[in-house]
């Protein structure tokens, strides 16, 4: 420890660096939002230049309430609304980069990829999912 500071403030400060990078080039571009239908003080999508930002997603039916069944209708939901979003924001799955997948039991990963590739067939997660 020099200078009175630890490695994990030193990581933090990297970090910040970059998420400042991150807000300073998207300065000046015009950004369209994609609402949701559900009435929360966020979107479900915003447009920056030719980037789409989506907020995550989770298994709902159109009522707003968690599939039941399982990982598999859950997962299928969640995917149903984000093909909504990237639809409403004049794009296709296909055009679809990255998507970060947070399961809350690591062996239901089958399950969830199986209903993955119905959606993004020729597409694969760029990291395994979180845990």
């Amino acid at each position: 420890m020099k200078g009175g500071r630890s490695r994990p403030a030193i990581h933090t400060a990297v970090l910040l660096v970059f998420l400042l990078l991150a807000v300073v080039s998207t300065y000046g571009q015009q950004r369209r939002v994609i609402a949701g239908p559900n009435g929360l003080p966020y979107n479900d999508g915003i447009v920056v230049g030719n980037t789409l930002y989506v907020a995550g997603q989770e298994g709902e039916d159109e009522n707003g309430k968690l599939r039941t069944g399982g990982i598999g209708p859950e997962t299928k939901g969640a995917l149903e609304n984000l093909a909504k979003i990237v639809k409403a924001a004049g794009f296709e799955l296909k055009d679809v980069v990255s998507v970060t997948v947070y399961l809350a039991d690591i062996q239901e990963f089958e399950a969830m990829n199986k209903v993955y590739r119905e959606f993004m067939p020729d597409q694969t997660l760029l990291a395994p999912p979180c845990e």
